[in-house]
Formats: structure tokens, sequence, C-alpha cells
């Protein structure tokens, strides 16, 4: 450690000499640097709540229009198989018709019984963090171009379970002008740069079959209102009277449907007969007007009030922040009607309420570490000399963040809230030493000067070693992970040097009161030796 000990006194001691010749340059200079990378690094990166899950697996969710029968749905999904049958990086799949595929991640809820809806459950040799994102947009570019249903291929990601990156609430009172404001807002949405996948619920609407039944002439033949409900269900779909298992244990419904020749239209409706209460069957058309109406395909509540939510994903090359408030400034300059309003969800939702959590961690971190620094120093002016350190650590987290591609996830928030506690160590070692020489009788510059020497090769030691066993993980590249990692790291680099600085420039500033003991200072070659204690600042 010689070297390490030389190279110390060769380049520290000449900086801390300047720093305090030049104490409130140093500080403001440094602040004001301290302050551009907090808040243009935060805006440059972005924020984000978890990452993807980086696993060798992934959901292809396919959704044709409503009403769909099982046969073209089943047509959609061996279009799918195709595709993934050329994929080179597919090991296999598993396909489910009509239902979802079982659930195999903790935040991915399972969909069942929907003929318009199936899903397959992909698995790959192995996960590339380059190469298995650009396979991801081949297929999405693929399935684009089959022309009757929506093919959606989704990532597994970390943390709760989210609708979509984006999700936007239009609220109102009356359907009709929801379903228009929500295809304004759809358009809006795909206008955005960096959203894909976007998705309008009531985009289609559903086709109702409703009769208009003269209900004097029903009561004068004796029909009762009920039959007209079910002989038009025994002619279309049929009524339940039983399940069959067969000798593989599968169930089937037992459907009984009225003795039609072709497969029921609009042109079986003609053939349906309504029976009274006398025996007799009449026509369905001589007491009743079929018509076809439009209806919503869901209708949804918000906090009480009616809404329509459209969902969109994110490009893998765009920050989801950023893209949802381009989102969210277009939306604000929309001409929203009296009474109808937008309510942003997905990640914009969860993650305040995720990050909300954290912040009341880190104020109560924070007034712990207080507390305890008051309680050894004895003083505020120590404790705030110490926590000076803690913005020069966010600032090298944030950069490396910037520097290593990750944003200011979930777990990179963690990795700050454990920096404080071991760069505010480092610093009360520095502080907690030079208060210790001014009570046996150095002067404040020499107190600091020794402080700052002697102190540096342990502070260097711990952050070497904390920085060491982090790398490992730092250099995994995983989207979950790394980002706490190359916060602690970077945070403890900059407190590490620059803190060592600036601290000194702070401490000339701002020395706390010392009781000095002046009954030992022989070692000084003082003439005379007061055994008494006095205060100095």
């Amino acid at each position: 450690m010689q070297w390490v000990t030389g190279m110390i006194r060769r380049f520290y001691q000449p900086l801390a000499r300047r720093a305090l010749a030049r104490p409130r340059m140093v500080i403001w200079s440094s602040l004001a640097a301290c302050l551009v990378v907090i808040v243009g690094g935060g805006k440059l990166i972005g924020f984000s709540l978890f990452p993807k899950a980086d696993t060798p697996h992934f959901l292809i969710s396919v959704e044709t229009p409503d009403g769909s029968s099982l046969a073209e749905t089943d047509r959609a999904l061996r279009f799918v198989e195709e595709e993934l049958q050329r994929t080179p990086q597919v090991l296999s799949f598993f396909t489910n018709l009509g239902h979802g595929n079982p659930q195999i991640y903790y935040n991915v809820a399972t969909r069942v019984g929907d003929m318009s809806y199936g899903d397959v459950f992909v698995k790959l040799r192995s996960y590339d963090a380059r190469a298995t994102p650009q396979m991801f947009e081949r297929l999405r570019d693929r399935f684009q171009e089959y022309p009757n249903a929506r093919i959606y291929v989704r990532e597994f990601s970390q943390g709760p379970a989210i609708s979509a990156p984006i999700a936007i609430r239009v609220i109102g009172p009356d359907l009709e002008e929801l379903h228009r404001l929500a295809a304004v807002v759809e358009k809006a949405m795909r206008a955005t740069p960096g959203t894909r996948d976007v998705h309008n619920p009531v985009r289609t609407r559903r086709t109702n079959l409703s009769l208009d039944i003269d209900s004097q002439k029903a009561a004068l033949l004796g029909v009762p209102a009920v039959e007209f409900d079910r002989a038009v269900r025994l002619a279309v779909a049929g009524i339940p009277a039983g399940r069959f298992k067969d000798s593989d244990g599968e169930q089937y419904d037992i459907m009984v449907r009225t003795p039609i020749d072709a497969r029921p239209d609009v042109r079986a409706l003609d053939q349906i007969r309504v029976a009274t209460l006398a025996g007799e069957t009449l026509p369905l058309a001589q007491l009743a007007r079929v018509e076809f109406s439009s209806a919503p395909t869901e209708i949804r509540r918000y906090n009480g009030e009616r809404a329509v939510t459209l969902n969109a994903d994110v490009q893998s090359d765009y920050n989801t922040d950023r893209v949802t408030k381009a989102v969210l400034e277009r939306l604000d300059q929309l001409n929203w009607p009296r009474g109808y309003s937008y309510v942003p969800g997905g990640e914009l939702e969860t993650r305040a309420e995720s990050f909300g959590s954290l912040q009341s961690a880190l104020i109560v971190a924070l007034l712990g570490i207080v507390a305890i620094l008051v309680l050894e120093f004895g003083n505020f002016k120590s404790t705030l000399i110490v926590l000076t350190v803690v913005p020069f650590g966010i600032a090298g987290g944030i950069a490396l963040l910037a520097l290593t591609g990750n944003t200011i996830s979930f777990t990179a928030v963690i990795g700050f809230i454990a920096l404080i506690g071991i760069e505010t160590k480092n610093s009360i070692l520095l502080v907690d030493f030079t208060n210790r020489l001014r009570a046996d009788g150095v002067p404040l510059d020499e107190a600091i000067e020794r402080a700052g020497e002697v102190r540096f090769l342990p502070i260097l030691l711990t952050s070497a070693t904390a920085v060491g066993g982090l790398l490992p993980l730092a250099l995994q590249n995983s989207a979950m992970y790394s980002p706490l990692a190359w916060v602690v790291i970077g945070g403890l680099l900059s407190s590490t040097f620059i803190a060592r600085i600036v601290t000194p420039a702070i401490y000339k500033l701002l020395p706390p009161t010392i009781e000095v003991d002046t009954r030992d200072c022989s070692h000084r070659g003082m003439i005379e030796i007061l055994p008494s204690r006095s205060r100095i600042a």
C-alpha cells in the first residue's frame, strides 16, 4: 500500500489545500455540477417501473372479432404456429384455443371461455439481450399482415400486474360520447412515436338481435313473453340440456336446437315458431319484428363512473416514461367536453403507488441517519457536513445509469436508499477524525488536511471492496438487479473522490464547536499547559 499512500500525498494533498484556500468556490461549483447531473440526467434517462423479465419464454395472444367462431380463431392460431416453426430461436410452443394458457408467471392472469381468443406459450432456446428483442420485432411485423385478427407478442415483465405499460381511462356519463372520445384518444395514441399495439375495446361495436314484440297481439293469441326468448335461443344457439363425459374424461355440453337444415343465419329466423298456451305454434314473424342494433361490447366503471380504458405497449427502443408523457401532452391539447376527462393508468399509476412507498422509506431512512448522527456527534453542524456527501452519491449513481443505458427503476431507487447508508459511513470516518484532531488542539486547516490524508486510504479500501463485490452483479446485465448495482458503484466512486474534496471545504466554512483538551499539548511544543478545557469554533 506504499504506492497508494504515495499517490494520495502526491495528488490529494495539493487538491485539498487548493480547496481549503477557496472553499466557497469549490462548494458552489460542485453543488451546481451535482444539480445539473441529477436534474439533467434524471430527465435524460427517464423513469421506469419494472424491467422485462428477460426469460426465454413469452406469450402470443390472438383476438379475432367479437362473435367469431372457434374455426376462425383456430385459423389465426395456425398462422402464428407457421411463423414460429420458421423461427430458429424457438424451441417449442403450446397453443390454447378458446381460453388462455394456464398461469405460469406470477403477474399474468389466464383468460377462459372466449371463442374469439387464443394464445401460444413459446419457449426459446435461450434469451439474448440483443437478438431476442429483434426477433420479437420481426414477429410483430409479420403478425400485422394477418387481416382478420389482432395478434400481440407479449414479453413477461417484473413487478405487479398491469394491463399495459400505457393505459388511458376516458371517463364520462354518456356511452355514445365515450365511444367518440375513445376513438379520438386512440388516434392520438397511435400518432405518438414509440407506441404500438394500441387497443381500443369499443372500436368495434357488438351487433345485437332484438325483437320488437307486438305485446297486444301476443296476449290475444296466448303467447307468453318468455316463449319468444326460448324460441329464438332454440333456433339460433340452442339450450343446454346436460353434459356428456367421454372415456378420456373430457366433458361436453349437450345442446338442444330446433331442427333447421342450414347453419343458423338471418334467414333461419323465418322458420322459428312460438308456442301458445293452447299448445299451438305460430310463426314468429306474425307476432314480432326482428331488428339488428348496435350495442357496446363492454361497460366498465372507474370510481363509480362509466369509463373506457385504452391500452398501448411501447416499442423496445423507446422509454416508457417519455412516451407516456408525449401521449399525455397530446391528450391535454384535446377539447374535452364538460363532464368528460381522462385518468392515466398503466405503469404511470403503478409507479406512483410503488414509488410513493419508497419515498416514505427514504424519508424514514434519512431521519434515522440524522438521529444517529446527532447522537454520535452531539451537534448539528457535524451532522450536516456528513450528509453533504449524499447529493454527490446520487449524482454519481444517475451518471452511471446513463452511461450503462439503464433507467431509474424500482430497484435503482432501492440502490439509492442503500447508497445513502454506505456513503454516510465513509463520511463519518472523515468528520469524526477531524473532530478528534481539533479536540487534541490541532488547528483547523491542519486538522482537515491530516484527517483527509489519513482517512483517505481506509475510505478508498472500503469503497473498492464494495465496488468489487457489486461488479459481478452489475456485469450480468440483468434488467432487474444490475441497475441497483450500478447505482451503488457510481455513488461510491463519486462520493469517494469528489466528496473528499468538497467535504473538507464545507467543514472549513461550517466548523462545528469542539471541546479542546489543553492538558496534553506537549507534543506540539507548547510552553504553557493549562489544566482546563476551552471551547473553540
